[in-house]
């Protein structure tokens, strides 16, 4: 019988942790659990079988925010339902985890671009190597630039994973110097100022700016 991944156990676990936490918390949160990790599978079908007749960046987003955004939305919804707020609130809060999710996500692919391993905590390159299709790489292939550069980026990154040290490192020189790479910031930052958008229904007071500050620093991880 085959065996399954120590991570993909490890998840599995996690998630009957997590199942029966909400069973103690109520209906309620049972069944925002349940939608949630619905959304989450979702998402990795979508990811797995990868866009057909839609824009490959469009699928990428909404891939992400089923994956990420939805995780940190639902934490969101259930920390402010848990503290007795009002449902104005709880809203707003849920928008927000689910933005900021999605912010942080490509902050962090741009990150394994634009970092060294000390900033990032990771070898820089790494999603090339796999052949993982980041914001980055998306924009490349989606740019009609004739220039030499331009050119070269989008046959390096369009046939999968890359396996020569060299052309990873010849790749990351090409993005970081593309207009792919600022485009993509330019989500990041786009996603980060609408999730601080969200909270402007919230009183003024310390833990709404707390949150005001992590997009402004998810926004400006990557600048």
């Amino acid at each position: 019988m085959a065996t399954r991944p120590t991570s993909a156990l490890t998840g599995d676990y996690l998630f009957a942790r997590a199942a029966g936490i909400a069973a103690d918390l109520g209906p309620e949160a049972v069944q925002i659990q349940a939608r949630t990790f619905a959304r989450l599978v979702h998402g990795q079908i979508a990811e797995t079988v990868g866009p057909r007749d839609e824009d490959a960046v469009e699928h990428h987003l909404r891939v992400i925010a089923d994956k990420t955004g939805s995780l940190i939305g639902t934490s969101a919804r259930f920390g402010a339902m848990f503290s007795g707020a009002p449902q104005s609130a709880v809203e707003a809060l849920a928008d927000y985890g689910d933005t900021i999710g999605v912010a942080f996500q490509l902050s962090d692919d741009l990150l394994d671009i634009a970092s060294e391993s000390a900033e990032s905590g990771k070898t820089p390159g790494t999603d090339l190597r796999e052949g993982v299709p980041t914001l980055p790489v998306l924009y490349a292939l989606a740019d009609d630039a004739a220039d030499t550069s331009a050119v070269r980026l989008r046959e390096i990154v369009g046939h999968g994973p890359i396996t020569d040290d060299t052309v990873v490192m010849e790749a990351l020189e090409l993005l970081r110097r593309s207009a792919a790479l600022k485009l993509a910031r330019e989500t990041v930052r786009g996603y980060a100022e609408r999730a601080r958008a969200q909270l402007a229904s919230l009183p003024d007071i310390p833990p709404r700016r707390a949150l005001e500050s992590l997009a402004d620093f998810i926004a400006d991880r990557t600048a």
